[in-house]
């Protein structure tokens, strides 16, 4: 199985501008995705819509490529740069750039879902959800729950709290069913890639603004397997912050 690890990393950002750019332990953020992603011994491309990403990147010996200022989401992105690289990848990895702490086993996890099983066609990960945050941080719609069959195919990802527990108070739901986390990293069959990027904008989609479930509302399974934890993503500068503290 061939894989190629693509990066989308794009300049605006209406809660951190220049996010990709941000410097943590004195280094640029997407460096630190980067440096994680080459150690799986794939090849890694940023995909950017800015020349300033582009030429942090390359003077660091990574390889970059620009895409359209007119991609809708980072999916769109990774597709564009697959196309404009002519990749002969089987497999190509939708790794977040703004996630400084992502594990090398976790991207090596997502690849294991297409290395056991050759009918994978979409696959993601997923977490426990961890009950020493406490229960309120469940209803955090930034949050995306999920649920998934016995096989490992997700059935549903959600902002709200899924699934909902009948009968009982919901101070107790975390005692009554092992709840997970999405977490935003993908892996496609370059040629379904190319397809569910073509799909039109579905209703549960435009609902909770959750791409994924224009795959699954289009008939195309998505594969889910669990890890233990995460990664911290960056989403403000105040997560930049506590990146930084904790980096110390």
């Amino acid at each position: 199985m061939k894989y190629i690890i693509i990066i989308p990393a794009r300049y605006p950002s209406t809660r951190f501008p220049g996010k990709p750019l941000a410097k943590i332990g004195g280094e640029e953020m997407i460096l630190h995705v980067c440096r994680a992603a080459a150690a799986t011994g794939e090849r890694v491309v940023v995909a950017t819509d800015d020349e300033r990403i582009l030429r942090c990147v390359e003077s660091r010996g990574y390889e970059a490529v620009m895409t359209s200022n007119d991609c809708k989401s980072g999916t769109d992105r990774v597709w564009e740069a697959y196309c404009k690289l002519h990749s002969d990848a089987d497999v190509v990895i939708n790794l977040q750039g703004d996630e400084p702490f992502v594990k090398v086993e976790h991207i090596r996890s997502l690849m294991e879902c297409f290395d056991s099983d050759p009918s994978t066609q979409i696959a993601t990960l997923v977490k426990p959800f961890d009950k020493n945050e406490g229960f309120e941080s469940l209803f955090d719609s930034n949050r995306v729950k999920v649920t998934y069959a016995r096989d490992g195919r997700a059935l549903c990802f959600s902002r709200s709290i899924v699934p909902y527990i009948r009968g009982e108070e919901w101070r107790k739901w975390l005692d009554s069913y092992p709840f997970h986390i999405h977490i935003g990293m993908y892996g496609f069959r370059a040629s379904v890639l190319g397809e569910v990027t073509a799909l039109p904008v579905s209703g549960l989609e435009r609902a909770e603004n959750l791409e994924q479930l224009r795959w699954l509302e289009n008939g195309y399974p998505i594969m889910t397997r669990v890890v233990a934890d995460s990664s911290i993503g960056i989403d403000t500068p105040s997560d930049l912050e506590k990146a930084e503290k904790m980096l110390k």
